[in-house]
């Protein structure tokens, strides 16, 4: 087993202090996306998982506890961040559709980068797999082979997001160097990539994606060494709120395609807490890669003058609401973790409660690096916060999920979540409503949109939802806060 103290002292060893790095016009850029990770970090206060890499840049930068995304799926989300644009405008509501079938034209986040002077790379998950944008970046995108399992399986294939139907295990402890899988991989290429990209006579946009803790939980032994299973506890409310409809959630059916997880009905205490343990162990071992990159940022002087930004496509379900992964338009997997430092802030190593949107990250960034904002983006530029965490912002965040022919709607307010199911193909029939009340229930376990008392309340904040987004946009440019 490895020494769990001597490990940890070995990720922090090397802080991301200021560096001699002589200013340039341009910040650099370095952004890291991980797959289906969610806010259970030791920066959001689970101090029992092992995240120090991740949490440095939260000691540098800022962490936003209250961000969300727009749809919680890979495609979706991503194709949303990376164009600053809402899938109701994209078209991806899917694993099959690209956003240039809707938007051929549309310049992405790296995209506009690049025009506007960036060297611009990408390595790794950044774009749903099969759906990459070459008009995103300034040399090809790139991403290592390799075995999603160090033991032979007949799901020992390229290609996790799409797993044969129990083709392979849920999880993975095997003694074997980081870089046998795919991440470990993809943090060595970054790492020989900064040796050359710091050089340059231009700044550089660097996007790294990471995989893990996507299905399935593989990772070395020595990450999953860090997590004693006798204490991993299991969530609090295995069971879908209360008056809720069924179609609001799924069958857990993401990981119902893996060798070893029943078909159907629940998850054994046994089995949910192996599956845990997993999880924690992937994102020890990613947090780790992301180390390596974070470390020799600050080797090659370049610390200094770049902006970091973590993002995680998602959040997920461990058991909450009795159901597992993403999917849904619930809190587990709306908020997801985001974190982003930037040469020159004032609030380092703060939290801030606003309510962000992941919409919002590419004005943001492009504010930053003092680049212009396209007119076509549908948020606004956070910037304000990274100096004043306390100032008043978004009212609202806005979220959707499919289900069929319906499409559910979710917006998550200071203290209310409001989720309204509609005919896809009629917006004018509304099939159900949800809310939920966050001061006394943050488990989002009741649905009280039903009870008379709250009738004036549904009726203010199906108001507040629809004027949607754009009258968030208009009220927070209007008090001039961005």
């Amino acid at each position: 087993m490895i020494n769990r103290r001597r490990f940890l002292a070995t990720c922090a060893a090397a802080p991301l202090v200021a560096s001699a790095q002589p200013k340039t016009a341009k910040p650099n850029l370095l952004f890291i996306a991980v797959d289906d990770l969610r806010p259970e970090l030791n920066c959001f206060g689970r101090t029992y998982i092992h995240s120090p890499n991740i949490d440095r840049i939260a000691n540098r930068g800022m962490a936003f506890d209250r961000a969300y995304v727009q749809q919680a799926v890979c495609s979706p989300s991503r194709s949303s961040l990376m164009t600053g644009t809402r899938p109701d405008s994209t078209k991806v509501w899917d694993l099959v559709t690209h956003f240039r079938v809707a938007e051929p034209n549309i310049v992405t986040l790296p995209q506009h980068f690049k025009n506007n002077g960036y060297f611009v790379q990408g390595m790794g998950k950044i774009y749903h797999p099969g759906f990459d944008d070459p008009q995103s970046w300034s040399i090809p995108w790139q991403t290592p082979k390799a075995p999603n399992y160090a033991k032979v399986t007949s799901a020992n294939t390229e290609d996790e997001d799409k797993p044969k139907a129990k083709g392979g295990p849920a999880f993975e402890s095997a003694d074997v160097p980081d870089n046998f899988y795919k991440d470990g991989m993809v943090a060595d290429l970054a790492v020989e990539t900064l040796k050359t990209i710091g050089k340059k006579s231009e700044p550089f946009f660097l996007a790294v994606g990471f995989a893990k803790p996507h299905l399935p939980f593989v990772a070395p032994k020595k990450y999953w060494d860090l997590y004693d299973p006798a204490k991993i506890e299991l969530a609090p409310n295995p069971y879908h709120a209360e008056d809720s409809p069924e179609y609001a959630l799924t069958n857990s059916n993401e990981l119902r395609n893996y060798t070893g997880i029943p078909a159907k009905g629940k998850i054994g205490d046994d089995l949910a807490r192996q599956l845990k343990h997993g999880y924690y162990a992937a994102v020890s071992y990613t947090d780790a890669q992301i180390g390596k990159v974070l470390d020799e940022l600050e080797h090659q002087g370049l610390a200094k003058n770049t902006i970091i930004v973590l993002w995680g496509d998602h959040g997920w379900k461990l058991g909450e609401h009795g159901e597992w992964a993403k999917h849904s338009n619930v809190e587990n997997d709306t908020n997801a973790p985001l974190l982003l430092a930037a040469p020159g802030m004032k609030a380092s190593g703060k939290h801030t409660r606003a309510l962000v949107e992941f919409v919002d990250i590419f004005p943001t960034l492009a504010d930053l690096a003092g680049l212009s904002l396209p007119s076509h983006l549908e948020g606004v530029s956070f910037r304000p916060l990274l100096d004043r965490p306390d100032l008043p912002w978004k009212q609202a965040a806005f979220s959707q999920y499919p289900r069929g022919k319906r499409m559910g709607y979710s917006m998550r307010t200071d203290r209310y979540r409001l989720t309204i199911w509609l005919q896809r193909d009629d917006h004018n029939q509304v099939d159900f409503v949800e809310l939920y009340d966050h001061q006394t229930d943050p488990g989002e376990n009741t649905n009280i949109a039903h009870r008379p008392a709250n009738a004036e309340l549904v009726k203010q904040l199906t108001a507040q939802w629809k004027a949607g987004w754009q009258g968030t946009k208009a009220a927070l440019l209007n008090r001039g806060k961005a």
